[in-house]
């Protein structure tokens, strides 16, 4: 068992959360949730040990394992990927080493009397001890298992680190987490950079094999499978509620609707007693009875009713021209990167109104297609853009577009027109922008926050087809939902490249799936398509075997 006692962090006089207390047990699978600035990921590098709480303590026996993926990491480039999961077995290669270094002295002493003999006999009875204790683990094949599952070819075993994105990069420290089978894994949005097969393979994983997880996740879907338990923080306190994400929210409801009904009840009980007071004060024969409600005021607890994220916001898209009945024809369309190809030979026609999901694993094409459909890359075959399309596009690399010098209330201000610009504040306070955040330079926010940025712009825009390329990674649920619905007032035509399973649900009506060189159509929403998918993967299992 793991204890968080009595913690608290305070930054520059204000504090962050205060007094937490609660224990982490076997098998709990937690979801910690909040708003943006609540201290999620603070508290998650406390439990690391990353990070020192400014008072409180946290307690774990001394033989227990603690291992923690942040949102960022910084990592050595100097071994291949398989070398580097293979880093998470070093501590019992190192012992098995010892071991025969033990044995071999043994071998060859002949002091048999000595101290420092009868010293490397106690060590490596010692050492033997814990090697033997430990199940027996085929290192290479429980490496293989797992960078496979998390997405990795065989053939990118042998490559060096250098290679791979910043994505990729947090996947091998994941795998590297996941074979050290901790105690208690400690994730920040671990799903951010997986496809959506590897999300699956990374819940089954944690559900089945993993002891104890503690999340921070934005993906309803993968929070809600996953957990049995959600604690969340709001105004420097924890809410520990011993059920999954979904059912969490209605109880959060429940609660947040009684604290209203005493706040209420408080507030007019506050209201007769002023009321008492401004009336008597001056009357003699009512000075006790006036003091007395005084006191009774400064003694009273005042009744608090936790934060409600009230941006509820309306957002619609513009009105836009009609566009032609195909936005989009491609026709023998190939793309090879020198000797690396990336799909060959795709035929497809998306018709006007439809609601497109490219889904798929990482590296099989689905942001090189879109570059071929927005012009940026030369290709094979034939590509059309339909008549009167208008495009709105959002890549990857958005956020890095936009004008670093401007405020982020000029940013938006700036293309705002009509009645919107009435509802500027409103509408950046719906994507986490209020207060002083509003005069903040671009060029100062951090990722995360010029991607909502970039995110508001867009949905000013009056397009009649729309690209969105993995739009919802930094987006909290909250957000997540706003955009959302505004996606499905959205009248024209869509194109959504995601791995976000929740996001998805209900946004797109038919999937075409890249792998193998090739692009397959199904035409089918997101749950039909994963319904089928999971039983190709079965049939594949099978044939295998």
């Amino acid at each position: 068992m793991i204890s968080v006692d009595a913690v608290g962090v305070e930054f520059s006089g204000s504090t962050l959360f205060n007094n937490i207390t609660f224990n982490i047990n076997e098998n709990d699978r937690i979801a910690l949730m909040g708003k943006n600035g609540a201290g999620k990921s603070t508290l998650l590098k406390i439990i690391a040990g990353a990070n020192k709480p400014t008072y409180g303590k946290i307690s774990a026996p001394g033989d227990a394992i603690i291992a923690y993926l942040p949102q960022h990491l910084l990592t050595e480039d100097d071994s291949t990927v398989f070398e580097e999961a293979s880093k998470a077995f070093a501590a019992i290669l190192e012992m098995k080493n010892q071991m025969e270094w033990c044995n071999q002295q043994l071998e060859t002493r002949t002091d048999y009397e000595s101290d420092e003999y009868s010293k490397i006999i106690e060590q490596v009875s010692e050492l033997s001890e814990k090697y033997y204790s430990i199940d027996d683990i085929n290192v290479d094949a429980e490496v293989e298992k797992t960078l496979l599952g998390l997405g990795f070819l065989r053939s990118d075993f042998d490559r060096s680190t250098a290679e791979f994105s910043g994505g990729w990069r947090m996947r091998i420290e994941l795998a590297k987490i996941l074979l050290k089978k901790p105690d208690l894994i400690l994730l920040d949005e671990p799903t951010n950079h997986l496809d959506i097969e590897s999300v699956q393979w990374l819940e089954d994983f944690l559900t089945t094999s993993a002891k104890a997880v503690m999340v921070i996740s934005h993906d309803k879907t993968f929070v809600d499978n996953l957990t049995n338990r959600t604690i969340e923080i709001t105004q420097g306190k924890i809410y520990d509620y011993k059920t999954n994400y979904s059912h969490y929210l209605e109880l959060r409801k429940e609660r947040r609707e009684q604290q209203q009904k005493h706040f209420d009840e408080q507030a007019k009980q506050i209201a007769d007693i002023q009321q008492f007071i401004d009336r008597f004060k001056g009357t003699y024969s009512k000075t006790l009875q006036v003091q007395s409600r005084v006191k009774m005021l400064e003694k009273m607890e005042i009744v608090e009713v936790d934060e409600v994220d009230t941006a509820a916001l309306n957002l619609k898209f513009p009105p836009a021209p009609r566009s032609g009945n195909y936005p989009v024809i491609a026709d023998g369309l190939s793309k090879a990167y020198g000797d690396h190809l990336v799909f060959n030979d795709v035929s497809l026609t998306i018709a006007r109104g439809e609601k497109i999901a490219f889904v798929g694993k990482n590296g099989e094409g689905k942001s090189t297609l879109v570059k071929a459909i927005m012009g940026e890359i030369d290709y094979e075959g034939e590509l059309q853009v339909g008549h009167n399309s208008m495009i709105g596009y959002f890549a990857q690399n958005q956020a890095a577009l936009l004008d670093g010098d401007l405020t982020v209330f000029q940013t938006i201000d700036n293309i705002a027109k009509g009645d919107v610009r009435t509802k500027i504040k409103d509408m950046l306070g719906a994507f986490m922008f209020s207060g002083d955040a509003l005069d903040k330079k671009v060029k100062v926010l951090s990722g995360g926050e010029r991607t909502r940025l970039a995110m508001i712009k867009l949905l000013l825009q009056p397009v009649n087809l729309l690209i969105l390329d993995e739009p919802t990674n930094h987006l909290d649920i909250k957000t997540k939902e706003i955009l959302k619905d505004a996606l499905k007032a959205f009248e024209g035509t869509m194109i959504l490249v995601s791995h976000d399973r929740d996001f998805l649900d209900g946004l797109a009506n038919k999937v075409f799936e890249f792998g193998n060189k090739r692009v397959k159509e199904h035409f089918e929403d997101i749950n039909g398509f994963l319904r089928n998918k999971k039983m190709e993967n079965l049939k594949e299992i099978e044939r295998k075997g």
